[in-house]
Order: structure tokens, then C-alpha cells, then sequence
């Protein structure tokens, strides 16, 4: 007797696989454009998970539209904060269902009261 389990198999696995994985396409990048990207978005004040996961989007999105990475990461230089966050958050709805899009906060003024100038 043994204590592994049985080894069971399954003639639909290979199908089963091959669906699964039909809608995903491997993608690959380069070591050096990978490291560009996660430490353009560290120098700019993102943590280095929202770093990759910002880096991930970028890359895939770059390589289905054609540009070449660093050329994007140029384009991205002359930003601001703002900016490059209403950027990043356009990029990575794009990547998302329609039904999780994220947002940003938009300050509204403290000071509700109307301010009237009234002549006797």
C-alpha cells in the first residue's frame, strides 16, 4: 500500500488545458526594459508592488500597440503627478472589466456657503 494518491487519468485534460489558456497569450519582455519601467514608476513615488504591477500593464500595452517601451517612458518624463496618475489610471482601466474601474478623488471646496456682494 502507498499513501500517494491514485494517479487518475483524464482523456479531456489536454482539451480542458488548451481552453483554459485560449484567450491568453504569453507574453515576454526584456530583463532591462522590465527594470526601466518598475524604476521610472519607484522614482516617481509608487511602492514598489504598485511599481510592477503599474510596469506589467505599461509593457503589455506597449506591445500590443507597437511603441517601443523607452520611447513611452519619454513621453512620460515631462509629466506631473497628477498627471502621470490620471495616466496610469486610464492605462490600467483599460485593463480591467467594465464593471472595476478605478478613480481618483477630486478635492471639492470646503467653503459651501455662497459669497454674495449685497448693495443697500
Amino acid at each position: 500500500m502507498t499513501s500517494l494518491p491514485k494517479n487518475t487519468t483524464d482523456s479531456s485534460q489536454p482539451v480542458k488545458d488548451f481552453f483554459d489558456n485560449y484567450f491568453n497569450e504569453p507574453l515576454s519582455f526584456p530583463s532591462n526594459d522590465v527594470d526601466a519601467v518598475v524604476g521610472y514608476f519607484e522614482s516617481r513615488g509608487f511602492e514598489k508592488t504598485s511599481s510592477i504591477t503599474t510596469a506589467s500593464a505599461i509593457l503589455q500595452q506597449a506591445k500590443i500597440d507597437g511603441v517601443k517601451v523607452f520611447e513611452l517612458l519619454d513621453t512620460l518624463k515631462g509629466m506631473d503627478k497628477v498627471q502621470l496618475s490620471y495616466i496610469v489610471t486610464e492605462v490600467l482601466n483599460n485593463k480591467r472589466t467594465l464593471t472595476s474601474s478605478l478613480g481618483y478623488k477630486v478635492e471639492s471646496p470646503t467653503n459651501l456657503s455662497e459669497k454674495r456682494n449685497i448693495m443697500v
